[in-house]
């Protein structure tokens, strides 16, 4: 099922998951463990993210270095298709415009479709210490709304090459929102004039960067709506449960952490994980009293503490 055919349909809130990948040299049987934990919650869908090809260096026995490229998380597709055919869970796959060429995207879509997947997430990628070079006989998406375009051609059955007859690829388009702003925009106003790009260009709905301050999220929809994009916006938040968050993900993230929030870590470290559950909590519930009708969690493959909080949103 499509990610705007669940919220659609939706009879109670929804909770959906984003994960990872896990790193070079691991098993899946990690995926499969978190998955196994967020089922009791009946995610509609979860989330797989994708990486793009880094550069590192090595230095060898006699001092020389040695540059080398490699995928720090690979599997993306066949995560998608583990989850989904496994555990009956819709997944939504992350497309990059970044490392990718038009002509991976298209096959990528086309490996989706046949495993039964329907959902994309479509984003730019960040960017990375290696720039892939491009083949002569191929082609990139710059931006998200150009790989919006890709895909939503394929929802036509226009493929990058003429095909006579050829089959429509039915997808389920979300974006990324930023409601604190990307961090590359000059400000809001002009941010939201490139996601409505994005929608103009065929997406379905959109997930928001991180945040942990509501009123944000509620300025940021309603800015939105004013600007003419009346498509599903799902709420994205993280649960903090480490001090040392209170630096990397203002750093990570380029977003801001309520004062509140920080002082009562900043007070009691030692309890930084109940105080982030407790906030999480409560701002689950402000979410959902306004009518919000799905939550969408980064958990980055701990799933301990945001099981917690939804035993008691749901209790």
């Amino acid at each position: 099922m499509k990610v705007i055919e669940h919220l659609e349909k939706a009879t109670a809130p929804l909770f959906s998951f984003e994960i990872i990948p896990p790193v070079r040299g691991k098993s899946a049987k990690e995926i499969l463990d978190i998955v196994e934990q967020l089922q009791p919650y009946t995610p509609p869908f979860i989330d797989v993210t994708s990486h793009s090809a880094e550069a590192y260096y090595e230095e060898t026995d006699d001092g020389s270095i040695n540059r080398r490229i490699r995928k720090k998380r690979p599997g993306t597709i066949s995560i998608c298709g583990i989850i989904q055919n496994r555990f009956n869970i819709d997944t939504v796959a992350h497309l990059l415009c970044r490392g990718f060429s038009k002509e991976e995207t298209e096959d990528a879509v086309i490996e989706l479709n046949y495993l039964g997947i329907h959902n994309v997430l479509v984003i730019r990628g960040d960017e990375t210490n290696y720039k892939k070079p491009v083949r002569q006989d191929r082609s990139i998406n710059l931006y998200a709304a150009d790989l919006v375009k890709q895909v939503n051609h394929l929802r036509q059955g226009a493929y990058l090459e003429d095909i006579i007859n050829a089959d429509p690829i039915d997808m389920c388009v979300g974006v990324g929102g930023y409601p604190e702003k990307h961090f590359e925009a000059p400000n809001l106003k002009t941010d939201i004039q490139y996601l409505k790009k994005k929608i103009d260009a065929g997406a379905d709905y959109i997930v928001t960067q991180m945040f942990f301050d509501n009123r944000v999220y509620f300025d940021f929809v309603d800015r939105c709506r004013k600007a003419g994009i009346q498509v599903p916006i799902i709420p994205g938040i993280k649960l903090l449960d480490n001090p040392r968050q209170l630096r990397s993900i203002p750093r990570s993230f380029h977003i801001n952490l309520p004062d509140d929030l920080v002082d009562e870590v900043m007070e009691n470290p030692d309890h930084c994980r109940e105080i982030g559950m407790d906030w999480c909590k409560k701002q689950s519930e402000e979410l959902l009293n306004s009518g919000v009708s799905c939550i969408h969690y980064y958990i980055l493959n701990d799933t301990s503490s945001v099981r917690q909080v939804l035993d008691k949103l749901r209790s």
